[in-house]
């Protein structure tokens, strides 16, 4: 084989495991089988078991002996604390995110972009003994899925926003059936005229969202603080109070990000409730 084709060899052999790892971040708090992995990732399973067997090697996956089930490993968490002191938008929202569930009694979400998919870090859920568990810490969806990943497109430049769209074209026709781009694009007007990003159980009945984007003072979106509740607890009075509360907290936390290195807030964070981070704890959608 050539140098070229050695190359284009190993850059599929390291997207797939990536894909492996993401599919079991995915899982976190109830572990992964391999039938799913297998069948969600669309190897095969001498392909799927090579590559989980090398991501175990270098300790960024664990295979439970007792369930045989796939967990992150210690080398992933090293990897992630590394990451977050470069990304802290994480660190830095979690203040938000207590008094956003405090507030509103209700389950309230960091996500962040990462190319044409929103990622959820953070989930705190609030003491209304109803929840909608349609997003976990580490959930990918394209932009434009969900209220805090609809805040985020709609938060970008128009050029932008098309390209994000074109690119998850096919993404959205194999995996979202009630969604497509022009849909997409529809919603972003909205959002803009709206000033918040409102998701009425389009992607699972009865569960409703609203989020807005955190923007940094040049306007770039770093992220999106949303909410999610039952649709009861979302009408249309409900959404502006809401949106007032996202809309204050994505300030601070705008400001916070915004301070230099070593700076704090010192208003003190509500009382924490449950919460699950991106490798903590699962709730199945």
């Amino acid at each position: 084989m050539d140098r070229s084709g050695e190359e284009a060899s190993g850059t599929q052999a390291l997207d797939r495991a990536v894909g492996l790892l993401r599919l079991v971040a995915s899982a976190t708090g109830r572990g992964a089988r391999l039938a799913d992995l297998i069948e969600q990732s669309n190897f095969s399973k001498p392909t799927g078991h090579r590559l989980l067997r090398a991501l175990e090697r270098l300790g960024l996956l664990e295979q439970d002996p007792a369930t045989r089930l796939y967990h992150l490993g210690p080398e992933a968490f090293v990897v992630g604390a590394l990451a977050a002191e470069r990304f802290g938008v994480h660190r830095a929202a979690l203040p938000s995110l207590a008094r956003i569930a405090s507030a509103s009694e209700d389950t309230a979400f960091l996500s962040v972009r990462r190319d044409w998919h929103a990622v959820c870090l953070h989930r705190e859920e609030g003491p209304f003994p109803i929840r909608s568990h349609v997003l976990k810490a580490g959930d990918r969806h394209p932009l434009g899925v969900g209220a805090g990943s609809l805040a985020i497109l709609a938060a970008l430049p128009d050029a932008e926003a098309e390209a994000m769209i074109q690119a998850s074209a096919g993404e959205i026709a194999t995996r979202y059936p009630d969604f497509s781009p022009a849909l997409l694009r529809d919603l972003a007007v909205q959002t803009r005229a709206r000033g918040f990003a409102l998701n009425p159980g389009l992607l699972m009945a009865g569960s409703w969202g609203i989020g807005v984007p955190v923007l940094d003072r040049q306007g770039r979106c770093e992220g999106a603080l949303s909410i999610a509740a039952i649709e009861s607890r979302l009408g249309t009075s409900r959404q502006q109070e809401l949106a007032v509360l996202l809309k204050a907290e994505a300030q601070r936390l705008a400001e916070s990000l915004a301070k230099p290195a070593g700076a704090s807030d010192l208003s003190p964070p509500a009382p924490r409730r449950r919460s699950a981070a991106a490798g903590a704890s699962h709730n199945r959608r």
